[in-house]
């Protein structure tokens, strides 16, 4: 490859330049190389940086014609070419060059792009976590019609009939990181947006999230159910229990299609949010819904059984509802957990 790159590197701008370079091209792609390969073979070729960006991993190649990656801060880019994939733009790829453009630049930049969309769709984009936010919104979109969404799942390296896990995330830690985390080894994507994060797998191992991070996660298949789902489950989410599968919720996820003007009203959950003034009230509730029993309750939260005992009898007497009874036990689970919808 680099003896052919060497002796087209001088050709003059005739048919016959054009030609080669076809050739060239089409070594490369009988040999199955990948797009670094390609980025290498096209700046050998061009004696210059040769650039590759695609839009799904949001990673920009430069490499230099010694075959590194280029360091030093880009010059102008002289000749630009975009990638094209069914229609639609996936990348671009350019050459650097100080002076005016080579007289078959174009022409090589053009069987670059072909033959990078080339190695995206027959490999999909590298294993990078990062994702292109708008290829992530087509895939979850509930506007997308199902062919913009294969194609940009498959954009994604998403095998288009593979079952896709959704997940939300609220953390404090880089997406990519968390990615890595809950699905080593597999392909995993995530992306920011607006007010939440979001990761796609096809198997996600919740044990694996790390402390501090809240996380909703929808059932595999449909990605617009499946991220509908876990931003659901995510709101149910709380200190005790940050990760929450939403198969897990039964009819629990009911309480989040209650209109919030009536939770608002609802006279348990507004005893509840009096709580709120004493985190140690809040607190205690908290344990003893989670466990439903005193004893336990104490144990968490490292106190006495007695005096979790009197302070959940002051809590009842203030809330209006009987914590030793069953029913009072589920009319405080739910108004707590309504409470919290409140707060999401």
């Amino acid at each position: 490859m680099e003896a052919l790159a060497a002796r087209l590197s001088h050709l003059d701008p005739d048919v016959e330049g054009m030609i080669r370079i076809v050739m060239f091209y089409d070594t490369l792609m009988r040999r199955r190389v990948d797009v670094p390969a390609l980025a290498r073979a096209t700046a050998g070729l061009a004696e210059c940086v040769a650039g590759v960006r695609l839009h799904s991993t949001g990673r920009t190649l430069r490499v230099g014609p010694d075959g590194r990656e280029a360091t030093i801060p880009p010059a102008a880019e002289s000749t630009t070419v975009a990638i094209t994939l069914d229609d639609e733009e996936i990348g671009t790829v350019w050459l650097e060059r100080d002076g005016v453009p080579g007289a078959l630049d174009e022409a090589v930049l053009d069987r670059l792009a072909i033959a990078v969309a080339t190695v995206v769709e027959r490999y999909g984009p590298a294993r990078t976590t990062m994702a292109d936010p708008a290829l992530v919104e087509l895939v979850i979109s509930s506007t997308s019609d199902d062919a913009a969404r294969n194609r940009a799942l498959r954009l994604l390296g998403f095998p288009a009939d593979l079952p896709i896990r959704v997940v939300a995330v609220r953390a404090g830690i880089p997406l990519d990181k968390i990615g890595g985390l809950i699905c080593p080894g597999r392909l995993v994507k995530a992306a920011p947006l607006t007010d939440v994060g979001i990761i796609l797998a096809a198997t996600v191992d919740a044990a694996r999230f790390p402390e501090g991070v809240r996380a909703g996660i929808g059932a595999a298949g449909c990605p617009q159910r499946s991220w509908q789902d876990a931003r659901a489950a995510l709101r149910f989410t709380s200190a005790r229990q940050p990760v929450i599968h939403y198969g897990d919720l039964g009819a629990l996820a009911l309480l989040a299609r209650i209109p919030e003007d009536d939770t608002r009203a609802n006279a348990d959950v507004v005893a509840i949010a009096s709580l709120a003034a004493d985190p140690a009230d809040l607190e205690t509730l908290d344990a003893y819904c989670a466990t439903g029993s005193v004893r336990q309750a104490a144990d968490s939260l490292h106190l006495h059984h007695s005096s979790v005992a009197r302070r959940l009898a002051q809590i009842g007497k203030n809330l209006g509802i009987d914590l030793n009874e069953p029913g009072g036990l589920t009319r405080a689970r739910l108004g707590l957990t309504a409470w919290r919808l409140l707060d999401d």
